[in-house]
């Protein structure tokens, strides 16, 4: 028997202010700020619903948000290739492509330097480019 999903009618954007209201702690206006930045770093910049996740993409994809028990996540598909002169990368530091943000409760928002990183994502994606450029690190 298949399971129905109630929200499936619903626009990306609709699921995602359904997601933001669901949540009962920070980690609801956490993900609307965020939200918030993406959206006003790229206005043309197209919100989506992929693996049960809120998606960002200009010209391809940009980042994605989950929310986790203690922390909400900002992914970037091409993170290990993008300037992070903030040193905001704090997840996911060993895969090939992707990098990621991990907010706790608290945590100031370094707002700029997310839109950098938003812009810097959707260039990358204008360049054709696929990789294979500097892979960003993190020093230790």
């Amino acid at each position: 028997m298949k399971v129905v999903d109630p929200d499936e009618g619903l626009a990306p954007n609709q699921r995602i202010a359904k997601l933001i209201a669901q949540q009962t702690d920070w980690r609801g206006p956490m993900l609307a700020r965020l939200r918030g930045l993406i959206l006003s770093a790229a206005p043309g910049i197209t919100e989506e619903w992929k693996w049960d996740s809120p998606v960002w993409s200009q010209t391809g994809l940009v980042c994605a948000a989950g929310i986790f028990k203690d922390h909400v996540k900002l992914n970037f598909f091409k993170g290990a290739y993008l300037p992070d002169p903030m040193g905001l990368f704090n997840a996911g530091l060993d895969a090939k492509g992707s990098r990621a943000v991990d907010f706790f409760e608290g945590v100031h928002i370094e707002e700029a330097a997310i839109k950098d990183l938003v812009h810097a994502a959707i260039a990358s994606n204008k360049s054709g480019r696929t990789g294979g450029g500097t892979v960003q690190k993190k020093p230790f």
